[in-house]
């Protein structure tokens, strides 16, 4: 059957407003695309036709091999601290920006591949990606969506046929991935490097018009600007530390503006609560480790606000403390929005003050540690807990601990109906990616289609599906994941 290819408007504004940070550039060549997987809902919201998508002329542009005639694929320039070490030159090293999409709602959407082959800045490395990193990607930023955390979107995941090698050969794949904008703190590190001004200025205008619009009417719109980030980061952290989700590299390149999660590498969500577990095969010293994420964040935050320091006053020293007073918010946004977010996993009213409720808090906190608690089993059952079920916390050595905490909570009137709206049974674990990924590396598809349909609910109960809320099997060791470069 003939699909008829539709009008798609791809727009130019990153490339033509900050040309300076795009470099002309067009995906490898594919002979015999391959789809793998394609988000139907997220395309329908784009606009875009899942049919048409599926077809031949749809395949091409979802690996940038054929592109709208006025649409100009960019590779993005940016700079960026990586494990603390900062490089001036990063970029798009195996990226594309095929361009802006007008979504159903009139919101700027950005249309990027993964994968898609050598850039400029590509290193030394062959700009290509496997299959197993790529469908990752879209197996946690799917998930992510799900749980209500601001992130970027996998449209879809492309096989190209073309091996590539990594510690073996491996099957490659082109992601389209969807984001309100792909501007990071290293965007702006990478301006601010140039000594041009005008650039920064530019370039931080944008970011106002597609993110912090309000920022326009401040009288300091370029400090109310960065306060946005600062909000923004704090909130999305909280929300991540909630569902126990370790990021695993939060280098300032990986950091957005927008406040969406980006770049999903070795990724993982907790089993077992501890702030010290460590997923990336590279983090050595657990920089990027689960409990040091908020102090990660600000720390990148820190060095945005360096990068606009011109733009907040013409005397440094000034600039500096108005710097300071802006990032001084970070702390008390994250303490709020973590603790709002743990009031409601633990079915409490929001009116409770905190004199009541912290001390709750704190000793749960301490009590998950000590007995490494499954995170997100723990909360499920401390509702079935209400309901008379004692085995949904079942197993924890020190009882009389658990049953002083639970004395301590149930003084305060949980609602374990609330908690069992916001509290996940369904996530991503890992054992259960691994097995999908496996799977799809040769070809067979039904773990990852079965994975999809249960993270798309993550709070509802259905029978049958009890595999899904288990953690990983004993003995088998430590988890480690790979940036997939």
């Amino acid at each position: 059957m003939t699909v008829t290819a539709p009008e798609i408007t791809l727009e130019n504004r990153f490339a033509s407003e900050l040309s300076e940070l795009a470099v002309p550039w067009r995906a490898a060549t594919v002979e015999k695309p391959q789809l793998l997987v394609l988000d139907e809902q997220l395309a329908s919201e784009l606009g875009l036709d899942p049919t048409w998508l599926r077809s031949p002329g749809g395949l091409a542009l979802l690996i940038g091999n054929e592109l709208p005639s006025h649409a100009t694929s960019v590779a993005q320039a940016y700079a960026g601290h990586q494990f603390g070490g900062y490089n001036p030159r990063l970029g798009d090293g195996r990226a594309l920006l095929l361009g802006e999409l007008r979504d159903r709602q009139g919101r700027l959407q950005d249309l990027h591949l993964k994968g898609s082959g050598p850039t400029p800045f590509s290193r030394g490395g062959d700009g290509f990606a496997a299959v197993g990193p790529m469908l990752r990607e879209y197996v946690i930023s799917t998930a992510m969506h799900a749980l209500g955390i601001p992130t970027t979107r996998s449209l879809a995941v492309v096989a190209t046929g073309r091996g590539v090698q990594r510690e073996t050969l491996v099957p490659g794949a082109v992601l389209a991935r969807v984001a309100s904008s792909h501007l990071r703190v290293g965007s702006f590190q990478y301006a601010r490097a140039t000594g041009d001004l005008d650039l920064l200025r530019r370039l931080a205008d944008v970011a106002i018009e597609r993110h912090h619009p309000a920022a326009r009417d401040s009288d300091h719109p370029y400090l109310a600007l960065f306060a946005g980030v600062v909000d923004a980061q704090a909130a999305l952290v909280a929300q991540w530390m909630l569902v126990g989700f370790v990021h695993g590299v939060m280098n300032t390149d990986n950091m957005t503006i927008s406040g969406e999660t980006i770049d999903y590498g070795p990724c993982a969500f907790l089993d077992a609560f501890d702030p010290t577990a460590v997923f990336s095969s590279i983090d050595h010293g657990g920089r990027y480790a689960y409990g040091q994420q908020p102090v990660v964040a600000e720390w990148n935050l820190a060095r945005l606000a360096e990068a606009l320091l011109p733009l907040f006053a013409a005397e440094q020293s000034v600039a500096i403390t108005l710097a300071e007073e802006a990032l001084s918010v970070f702390r008390r946004r994250y303490s709020e929005t973590w603790t709002d977010g743990m009031r409601a996993k633990l079915g409490l009213d929001a009116t409770f003050d905190e004199a009541r409720v912290g001390p709750v808090l704190d000793a749960l906190v301490v009590l998950m540690q000590t007995e490494r608690v499954d995170h997100t089993s723990f909360f499920r059952g401390l509702a079935r807990v209400l309901r008379g079920d004692l085995s949904g916390v079942g197993g924890m050595g020190d009882r009389d601990a658990l049953d002083s905490w639970l004395s301590q909570w149930r003084e305060l009137g949980p609602d374990a109906d609330a908690m069992d709206r916001v509290n996940p049974l369904y996530i991503p674990r890992n054992h259960l990616v691994e097995e999908a990924l496996d799977a799809a590396t040769f070809e067979d598809l039904d773990p990852l289609t079965r994975l999809l349909e249960v993270l798309r609910d993550p709070c509802t109960e259905r029978p049958g599906l009890e595999r899904y809320t288990e953690p990983a099997p004993a003995g088998s060791g430590p988890y480690r994941t790979f940036c997939g470069t």
